[in-house]
């Protein structure tokens, strides 16, 4: 459902009877008659409507995490806010930047439109920027020849399984985050699309090596080995950026988690 297009289909009509009753029904109406119930509640919704498609068109937006991709940062159920103006101002609806303003780093958590499909929203963690050599062999990144940081810290219990994770702390640029390794996990990358810039990459059974397209970003999960992200699907070219995640607002199965995350 393209909810975005919906809210614009209400704003036009809701907006054309205000500005009918507005510019022309109330003077054709005697004085103190009552406008129609149709142009009443059509009218009254424009400026709630206006509001809320400005604010989530322009300045931020909810989502909600479906799937445990980014744990331990986002777990499922988590309702989280998305920057939208941050990479820049795009047109509602069809996406088109028209002023720059930021462009993704290394670390990002990034909201995008998934590339196979984009009537749906992604949500996973920049890796790799255009012109980037991205290698993630034997569970290891390595980004233009350089390993990135990655320490030992501990253990995560995932509780809704009620099992242990190996946590790491990695770093990304100036962003430090954790991530979830599971050691006995296969290497290789299996079920890969044939996605375009495919043969930028090179696929073995130690894992992916892959050179990111100019306007492309290449995205990873936290949770490396139950995600699916460019090493399946392929790189998110610059139009499918949504926005940049930064807070949690609400978790009904664990109210600590609000305000948690930047």
């Amino acid at each position: 459902m393209n909810f975005a297009l919906i809210l614009f289909l209400l704003l036009l009509a809701s907006g054309a009877l205000w500005f009918f009753d507005f510019f022309h029904a109330r003077k054709q109406r005697a004085a103190n008659a009552p406008a129609p119930w149709w142009v009443e509640y059509g009218a009254s919704f424009f400026p709630v409507i206006l509001i809320v498609f400005g604010l989530r068109s322009f300045v931020v937006e909810p989502f909600k995490i479906p799937s445990g991709s980014m744990i331990p940062t986002l777990l499922v159920g988590d309702f989280i806010l998305v920057n939208k103006w941050t990479y820049g101002i795009r047109l509602p609806v069809i996406n088109k930047k028209i002023i720059d303003v930021n462009l993704p780093q290394r670390g990002d958590v990034m909201v995008f439109r998934y590339p196979a499909d984009p009537t749906l929203d992604y949500i996973k963690r920049v890796v790799g920027l255009p012109g980037d050599r991205v290698e993630y062999l034997n569970k290891r990144l390595v980004i233009n020849g350089e390993a990135v940081a990655l320490e030992e810290s501990g253990t995560y219990l995932h509780p809704d399984r009620l099992y242990y994770s190996p946590q790491f702390t990695e770093r990304l640029g100036e962003v430090e985050h954790s991530v979830l390794i599971e050691q006995d996990a296969p290497a290789f990358v299996p079920q890969v699309m044939n996605f375009p810039g495919r043969e930028n990459c090179t696929y073995t059974s130690s894992g992916v090596a892959c050179t990111v397209p100019a306007g492309h970003y290449f995205m990873m999960g936290d949770n490396r080995d139950a995600s699916s992200d460019s090493r399946v699907w392929g790189f998110v070219p610059e139009q499918n950026i949504v926005g940049k995640a930064f807070f949690i607002w609400f978790n009904f199965n664990d109210m600590k988690r609000i305000g948690r995350f930047h």
